[in-house]
């Protein structure tokens, strides 16, 4: 899957690193704490919700199932693919040389990174994204040995779950899997 923005010029990533939240049953999720979002994580999937972590990033979501079924996917992180000078000018970091992965990753590894890089913010709230400026469509498929299933991070509700999904040696996942 990739999820790409226009805004200006298209800056894009491969989605690497996703977070799936239920509803009220999982501790973790907006659904069981923050009522304000429960319009959204009831609504139909494709539905963009962002909210802002720790009062300082702004992190972007994927409502995801049909309307009435509660619950959204974090995209954790991304492998950039297109508008790389644009990321790095937004994420105020130098520009990669193209060879460097460490310096590619340090722009979009990361739920509050890729948001800054992408330039997403809350007003993208409740926007659709199967249409443009923020859109997440089809990319390449991944056999089901290349995906690995581990456990949230950052979180201290429902931390058991395993519901964090990443591409196996990815370079670009934020954080290593437990």
């Amino acid at each position: 899957m990739l999820l790409s923005r226009i805004g200006g010029r298209l800056t894009a990533g491969r989605i690497v690193e996703t977070e799936a939240y239920l509803g009220p049953e999982d501790g973790a999720s907006h659904a069981a704490f923050r009522p304000s979002s429960r319009w959204l994580f009831y609504g139909p999937g494709g539905i963009a919700y962002v909210f802002r972590a720790y009062g300082l990033y702004d992190c972007l979501n994927a409502v995801a199932g049909p309307r009435g079924t509660p619950g959204c996917v974090l995209i954790r992180a991304l492998e950039p693919v297109a508008g790389i000078a644009d990321m790095a000018r937004r994420r105020r970091r130098p520009l990669p040389d193209g060879t460097s992965i460490p310096a590619l990753a340090a722009l979009t590894s990361g739920p509050g990174r890729l948001t800054q890089a992408l330039n997403v913010t809350l007003a993208g709230n409740g926007h659709d994204l199967r249409r443009w400026p923020l859109r997440i469509q089809a990319g390449s498929r991944q056999r089901p040995g290349d995906v690995r299933v581990s456990t949230r991070v950052g979180i201290t509700r429902s931390p058991h779950l395993r519901l964090r999904f990443s591409l196996r040696a990815n370079p670009f996942v934020s954080r290593p899997s437990t």
